[in-house]
């Protein structure tokens, strides 16, 4: 496989910093009343969306910091669209953290596919379709694809090519520097049919015709015609996933026992977190170089994410003023095991993760550190937790419920009507 992501093609995108993220987002809610009319023009650079995605997903910004920065400045009524597609993201974690065997099933299903030499051409731009070209060396050489490519993507992944879902979600997880677990997953089993039963989303020639610049479009003509008549590839069965995850027992933290702080790539902004109001004697920021070894993230996705630690453990020195290790190379449990116990802690805090890799590893992890003596102590941001249990329906329903509190708190006389709903790959 290709690793020709170039940093410099990244900043187009989201630089690796809580600083940039917020600038950047600065600069969009200036515009973002036109995000609406804009959103689904695939344009090269897309001015038409935020780029906050791979900032969004591994919390260098949270997701309320942005629907709250946006608020102050535009009426309700004119972005909702664009805080609906925030909260499409929070929703397919909560809806996941529901049902986590979903992701289970993935995995082990990856497991047992055999590779087949189609996945690999299309993986190096030579799938024999100048769309579908263009765009996974986009995704290759950038690490961001526009939301309609995604789904235009996708849809000709499963329904024209007639490939797993489960391997074009595989190779979208290693590239995007915004790919989640959560989002990533879900979002290829909608278009596949499996997220709602009896419905997929196929990619239409006219739809592509309508959304891609002219300089795209006419750079991608000859693959055009693998859209004009597509045929839904529809599952054999699929059952609605039984809810069985339950909120975890609320953790606290001893007052009187020495306590580290871990800080993960799954929330780079933990000072803003109820853990932002502890003290800490000692902190440690971990790259999970298992998962990025594992899911064969490309280098320079390997070097964004250990930018973006350095960012959150620069910031972490000055919020505690506590002696910060950067750790990138070693494994969570023999960074965590070593780091506590060369500065005598009892006590390990750390936002929990989401359902994904990460989370696989908790249960060994903290066995590890028990064994040694270690209390591992996860918190939950009460932001996540309070909507969780939102998300035992669809996302109309999880999003009605969002919208009445939002709207009761950041509007004043707009009676906007909700907008159309629409699924999205989140960005």
């Amino acid at each position: 496989m290709r690793d020709v992501i170039s940093l410099g093609a990244l900043g187009m995108i989201c630089d690796p910093s809580r600083a940039a993220a917020l600038g950047q987002l600065d600069g969009f809610i200036r515009v973002a009343g036109l995000y609406a009319r804009d959103r689904n023009h695939v344009k090269s650079g897309h001015p038409s969306v935020s780029r906050l995605a791979p900032a969004i997903r591994h919390r260098l910004i949270t997701e309320d910091e942005v629907v709250s920065a946006v608020l102050r400045v535009q009426p309700f009524g004119r972005v909702e669209k664009f805080i609906q597609e925030v909260y499409w993201r929070r929703y397919w974690k909560s809806w996941l953290a529901l049902r986590p065997q979903i992701w289970s099933d993935y995995l082990n299903t990856l497991a047992e596919i055999p590779q087949d030499p189609l996945v690999r051409l299309i993986e190096i731009s030579q799938s024999g379709n100048a769309v579908i070209d263009h765009f996974a060396n986009e995704l290759v050489t950038t690490g961001y694809l526009h939301n309609h490519a995604r789904m235009w993507f996708a849809a000709w992944w499963v329904h024209e090519a007639r490939l797993p879902w489960q391997c074009g979600a595989a190779f979208f997880f290693r590239y995007l520097l915004d790919g989640d677990p959560a989002s990533n997953t879900l979002s290829w089993r909608w278009v596949a049919g499996h997220q709602t039963i009896g419905k997929t989303y196929l990619a239409r020639r006219a739809n592509l015709e309508k959304y891609l610049a002219p300089d795209l479009l006419n750079s991608m003509a000859t693959g055009l015609t693998a859209f004009e008549h597509p045929h839904a590839l529809l599952p054999e069965s699929s059952a609605k996933p039984e809810i069985t995850g339950n909120n975890a027992p609320i953790e606290s933290l001893s007052s009187s026992t020495a306590t580290g702080l871990w800080i993960h790539e799954e929330d780079l902004s933990v000072e803003t977190s109820p853990l932002g109001l502890q003290a800490f004697s000692a902190i440690i920021v971990t790259g999970d170089v298992e998962t990025w070894s594992c899911h064969r993230f490309p280098k320079a996705k390997q070097q964004w994410l250990a930018d973006a630690l350095q960012d959150a453990a620069a910031r972490a020195e000055l919020r505690w003023n506590a002696p910060v290790l950067l750790e990138t190379r070693q494994s969570n449990t023999d960074a965590l095991l070593r780091w506590a116990k060369t500065n005598q802690l009892n006590e390990v805090a750390a936002i929990r993760p989401e359902i994904g890799p990460l989370h696989d590893s908790l249960t060994p992890l903290r066995a590890a550190l028990s064994q040694a003596g270690i209390r591992l102590v996860l918190i939950e941001r009460p932001e996540d937790l309070s909507i969780r249990n939102f998300a035992t329906g669809g996302f109309f329903q999880f999003w009605e419920r969002i919208r009445k509190n939002l709207f009761a708190t950041h509007t004043r006389g707009d009676s906007s009507k909700p907008q159309q709903l629409s699924f999205e790959f989140p960005r």
